[in-house]
Order: structure tokens, then C-alpha cells, then sequence
């Protein structure tokens, strides 16, 4: 456990940046589409958690292309390269690729028994991947190559291993299930304590143009700030308070973190400039979202793609005010 120093900060004035929401409806009813990763500016894959499937969204024309996955397999997350679109079988232990060319799905299960539940997934350079396992307590790691999964227990009993990014070849990871992040580091796991333990649950994380660790503290309403070099923790209210419920979550690279608040509803997309610390005007999901609950930023539109629960896929171009 690293060292750390704690301060609540408080926003200034609106910062100068917005996004323009549009969504497309998904065909099939009630099947919670979530985690959209963009291949092209034709193919935008996602998955539908609730309907075991696996789609891809043509923006350009709103067409839906839909790939069925195992029954039961219950995909949480996709993740998109040259060899096909990796789906985390939450619910079969398992992870999954789909050839692009035929569709074919080829199943990697998880060792051992138990909860195996893939949750977030995220790759390496080399095209392996690392990822979560809430239920699990675990994180893991895919070596493709070796068709070899290692799978490692966090020390914390029932943290809740939930969002993962990768930052300069290191896996880092939220425990949502307390008040800590994790990463990965010398062949094992280490844990970092977050301020307010019993009110402080993040659950979603990104890398800062600014090279730190950000994340959304669901249970308190904080949008905090982890300095990798010094240890130094830094927080913020959020525009709805305690009542935000902040959730899906992404940097941009123009200097802004962007949440979604999903205990207002509609939800609200907002976003925060880091250098000048002031958060954006929020802007309320046209369908009203449900709850978003993953976002990933695309550099070539500039802008963030997500799911809802009112069962559409959405794209939120940023707007820069000196753009």
C-alpha cells in the first residue's frame, strides 16, 4: 500500500466544452446494450448482456448486424483488433473471439472453480489481455499466444474487481466493492487506499492527459485523482452531489475527463478540464439512458460512445469552445 495525501477541491466556473448526444435504437427489445468498442468509422461493436449476442452498429447508414454468442453466456464487455472481437463471458466463464471473417466464436474458459465471471477486459501492447473478475475477487491475465490464462486473488475479501485500463503496460483496476484501486506490478498485486473508506466505492477509472489515474466514486459522488508518482489523492464534488451516482467514465485527449451521473435521470453526461479544474454544464441523455454504464473515447471523431438501458447505443461528440 502506497502513501497518500488527501485534499477536496472545489470546482470554478463552467469549463468551455460540451457534447451533442445522438442514439440509435437497438432492434432487440430489452437486452441492455452496453460497451461499445469502435473498430472503424462502419463498425461500432457492442454487446447485449441481457439477449447473449454480439452486434455491430453502422453509424453511417443505422444498420444492426447481429452475431449470436453461446446461451448463457451473458457478455459484459468487447474489445475489437485484427484477430476479432473479444467478448468477456460473464456469465459462462469464458472468453470469447469472434472471427471477423466468418463469425465463428472460439470459447477460452477460465481455470478453476468457483465465481470466473469476466467483467472488463482491456489489451496490452502485445495483444494479450488483462482483466477483471468481480464475483471472482481476481484479476487475470490472457496470454493469447500461449492460450495460457493466470488468474490472481486480491487481498481485500469481496472488493469487487470492476473497471481496468491499461496505462504504460500496467493493469490498473478499481475495487468497488471498497475503497481502493489496485494494480499490478513485479508479479503481484498491490493495493492503494482511497480517502472516506466507508463512503468511498470507485468503479470506473481512466488515464488523465495529465498521466494520473482518474476515477468516479459511485457511492459518494467524487470525481478523484490519483498521482502515480507521489501517491497524492486529490477529489471533487460532483455537480449532483451525493446523489450522482457517477458511472461510465473517459478521458479525451484534449485535456477532459468525462463521467455519466446516472442517479439523475435523465442521466447526464459531464465532463471536467483538468488544467483549469471546472466541470462542464451537464447535458441530459436524450433517452433518459437508464444508467450508462461503460464509455469509451474514439480520437478519430472525437467523441464517446456508450450504451443505455433504454436500449439504445449512443455517440456524444465533444465540442471544444475554441474548436
Amino acid at each position: 500500500m502506497l502513501g497518500l495525501t488527501f485534499a477536496v477541491l472545489m470546482a470554478g466556473a463552467s469549463a468551455p466544452a460540451t457534447v451533442t448526444i445522438n442514439e440509435w435504437q437497438v432492434p432487440w427489445p430489452d437486452s441492455r446494450p452496453r460497451d461499445p468498442y469502435v473498430q472503424n468509422a462502419e463498425h461500432v461493436w457492442f454487446v447485449g448482456q441481457r439477449a447473449d449476442y454480439a452486434a455491430i452498429l453502422n453509424p453511417q447508414t443505422g444498420e444492426f448486424q447481429r452475431i449470436d454468442l453461446p446461451a448463457g453466456a451473458g457478455p459484459h464487455n468487447i474489445i475489437v483488433d485484427e484477430r476479432g472481437a473479444w467478448y468477456a463471458g460473464n456469465k459462462a466463464a469464458h472468453i470469447g473471439r469472434i472471427d471477423h471473417a466468418t463469425y465463428e466464436i472460439t470459447q477460452y474458459p477460465l481455470p478453476g472453480d468457483g465465481r470466473r465471471d469476466v467483467h472488463t477486459m482491456q489489451f496490452t501492447e502485445e495483444g494479450d489481455i488483462w482483466f477483471t473478475a468481480q464475483g471472482a475477487n481476481q484479476l487475470g491475465f490472457f496470454d493469447v499466444s500461449a492460450n495460457e490464462i493466470e488468474l490472481y486473488d486480491v487481498a481485500t475479501p469481496r472488493a469487487r474487481p470492476y473497471g481496468l485500463i491499461m496505462v504504460d503496460g500496467q493493469p490498473w483496476a478499481t475495487l468497488f466493492g471498497s475503497h481502493k484501486l489496485v494494480t499490478f506490478r513485479d508479479g503481484a498485486l498491490h493495493e492503494i487506499e482511497l480517502p472516506r473508506p466507508q463512503a468511498n466505492r470507485p468503479r470506473r477509472l481512466a488515464e488523465g492527459t495529465d498521466g494520473a489515474i482518474w476515477y468516479v466514486d459511485y457511492a459518494g459522488g467524487h470525481l478523484g485523482r490519483y498521482d502515480r508518482d507521489t501517491g497524492e489523492v486529490q477529489e471533487w464534488p460532483m455537480p449532483a452531489g451525493n446523489g450522482s451516482l457517477p458511472y461510465a467514465m473517459a478521458a479525451d485527449d484534449q485535456g477532459y475527463l468525462w463521467f455519466a451521473e446516472t442517479g439523475p435521470q435523465p442521466n447526464r453526461f459531464v465532463g471536467f478540464h483538468i488544467d483549469s479544474e471546472e466541470f462542464t454544464e451537464p447535458v441530459p441523455v436524450p433517452s433518459g439512458g437508464g444508467t450508462v454504464r461503460h464509455m469509451v473515447f474514439d480520437k478519430a471523431s472525437q467523441s464517446l460512445w456508450f450504451g443505455t438501458d433504454a436500449n439504445t447505443v449512443g455517440q456524444a461528440r465533444i465540442e471544444y469552445a475554441d474548436n
